[in-house]
């Protein structure tokens, strides 16, 4: 029903930003109304929780990890979630992955999401 793509993974040193975008498409779907999440998984981890954002953008959620230093943000129009991630440490690197669901509010939990991206992988250098 709904296919998500990331983007703007790579290499960047510890202190540097990158931006990731998952960017929705499908047959039948209405982006506004499905809350988005941010998960990775680092070498020999688990896949934990990064982010979410609610279907209309308004309410968001962090980890501890990452809160102060990423930011989440949608634009509905352009079928886009964004993950704006700044003072990277290298404890950051791993392969950073969306995921949707067709519910208006989000979810930290990653088996209450229906649709998952390839994921894209970010390595912060020390």
């Amino acid at each position: 029903q709904v296919q998500l793509v990331e983007s703007g993974g790579g290499l960047v040193p510890a202190g540097g930003s990158l931006r990731l975008s998952c960017t929705a498409s499908g047959r039948t779907f209405t982006f506004s109304s499905y809350s988005v999440g941010w998960f990775r998984q680092a070498p020999g981890n688990e896949r934990e929780f990064v982010a979410a954002i609610s279907a209309s953008g308004i309410s968001t959620d962090y980890a501890d990890s990452v809160k102060g230093r990423f930011t989440i943000s949608r634009v509905n129009a352009k079928n886009t979630v964004y993950l704006q991630m700044n003072s990277l440490k290298p404890e950051d690197t791993a392969v950073y992955t969306c995921a949707a669901q067709a519910r208006s509010y989000y979810s930290t939990l990653a088996n209450e999401y229906n649709y998952w991206g390839q994921g894209t992988r970010v390595t912060v250098s020390s």
